[in-house]
């Protein structure tokens, strides 16, 4: 089969590993892919947005399946212009993915149904949120109400930062039209975790528990990130805590999609935060986390393909999803300067040594070819995971190998999984 995967980041690199090895992928397309996947597929200069030439293309190289990673074209609509074209893809619908693309209709929709989060208020103007602040008291988040590449949700411990969050936002426009609205939310300080299903509209099938780690720096400091690391599983989601999610906040979440006409298939990640018991969400994403995907994928024994036909084909329940014993962890190599500003087209050395390391794997999430080398094109770089017996061991073979890769500016957080 032809497989198109659409995206160039490090969750797309881990699809594309995946991929490569199930056993019916004969071939696999990458738009735009980036240096680490044109080793193992055709990379295809088209963005990820680009909705129009993706369907073209899909169309004249005869894909069998598309597979979406980033949630800027699963938002903007690109499962229905491939499904009114008759091809193949796995996602949600651009309506459905409004559980994403607006943090304001996810807050609604989970209030509407009683899904456990945080109280909040949502502003459209600057002043009233000011003031509404400078009643309610820290610490507070405030959150822009679009796509932000996960950025766009500051945790505020006093009432200047609060209100030097939403002047960023709603004033500054550092997130564009995602900061039209704010949403200032309780902060709920408890143990997160990433919580990611596959589901085919009507069957769920969870995937290994991970947790994320969001900030750029040690001990959980500085701004945050699209993601600096992940291990899995997350210590906080025991058997116990797993059926309480699932039935405190998946089952109702995709019923209660299908009861306003929204039918749910591909990738549900419920980012939530666990105290006293309860899982209170604190994000949806309609796609792979990233970096969890790299952790996660690592640990999957069936076919990747198998489980999206079946996605797709509506049959998840009777596919039989295993996932490998023990734990796994990826390690974010960032440009210095990242989240802020950094320096582009700097050379990655050491990549060769480490790939034919057993039980792991370099995903490259922001890089190309300069014609002779690997260089950085974004803040996140690479994403060094590991698989193995436990979170101490894998943790002890990424801190060691990563001593092998270098390039300016490289940083990386030593408390991973620690």
């Amino acid at each position: 089969m032809k497989i198109l995967v659409v995206g160039g980041g490090g969750r797309e690199h881990a699809i594309v590993w995946a991929l490569s090895r199930c056993r019916r992928v004969d071939r696999i397309y990458c738009c735009p892919g980036n240096a680490g996947i044109a080793e193992t597929a055709s990379c295809v200069n088209i963005n990820a947005d680009d909705i129009k030439a993706l369907v073209d293309f899909a169309r004249y190289e005869w894909i069998d399946y598309t597979i979406v990673g980033p949630e800027v074209p699963l938002v903007a609509g690109i499962v229905d212009a491939f499904t009114r074209d008759g091809l193949k893809i796995i996602g949600p619908t651009s309506q459905a993915a409004r559980l994403e693309g607006s943090k304001v209709f996810a807050k609604d929709f989970m209030k509407r149904y009683g899904i456990p989060t945080a109280q909040y208020q949502v502003f459209t103007s600057y002043l009233h949120a000011e003031e509404y602040v400078k009643l309610m008291g820290t610490p507070v988040v405030i959150k822009a109400d679009g796509l932000a590449a996960g950025k766009g949700v500051i945790v505020a411990w006093s009432v200047d930062e609060a209100i030097d969050a939403i002047r960023l936002i709603m004033k500054d426009r550092v997130f564009g039209e995602a900061g039209d609205r704010v949403i200032v939310e309780q902060c709920i300080e408890g143990q997160e975790a990433s919580f990611m299903v596959f589901t085919d509209g009507s069957y769920v099938v969870p995937m290994v528990s991970a947790q994320d780690y969001k900030r750029a720096f040690d001990g959980d400091r500085g701004p945050n990130t699209g993601g600096m690391g992940a291990i899995t599983p997350a210590s906080v989601i025991n058997a116990s805590m797993h059926q309480v999610v699932m039935d405190r906040v998946i089952y109702p979440v995709l019923g209660a999609l299908r009861k306003e006409g929204m039918v749910y298939k591909g990738i549900l990640y419920a980012g939530v935060m666990i105290k006293d018991g309860v899982p209170y969400v604190l994000e949806f994403n309609c796609r792979l986390g990233d970096p969890e995907a790299q952790a996660v994928l690592m640990r999957l024994e069936t076919d990747l393909l198998d489980i999206m036909i079946a996605i797709h084909d509506e049959s998840l329940k009777r596919l039989d999803v295993r996932w490998r014993p023990g734990a796994s962890m990826t390690l974010v190599l960032a440009s210095g300067g990242y989240p802020g500003g950094f320096n582009k087209g700097v050379v990655v050395n050491g990549l060769e040594s480490l790939k034919a390391k057993e039980d792991l794997c370099v995903f490259h999430s922001g890089t190309t070819f300069d014609g002779n080398n690997v260089v950085t094109t974004s803040g996140r770089v690479l994403a060094v995971t590991a698989a193995g017996a436990s979170i101490s061991s894998v943790r002890q073979s990424i801190y060691e190998n990563v001593k092998s890769i270098s390039f300016d500016g490289m940083f990386y957080r030593n408390d991973i999984g620690a």
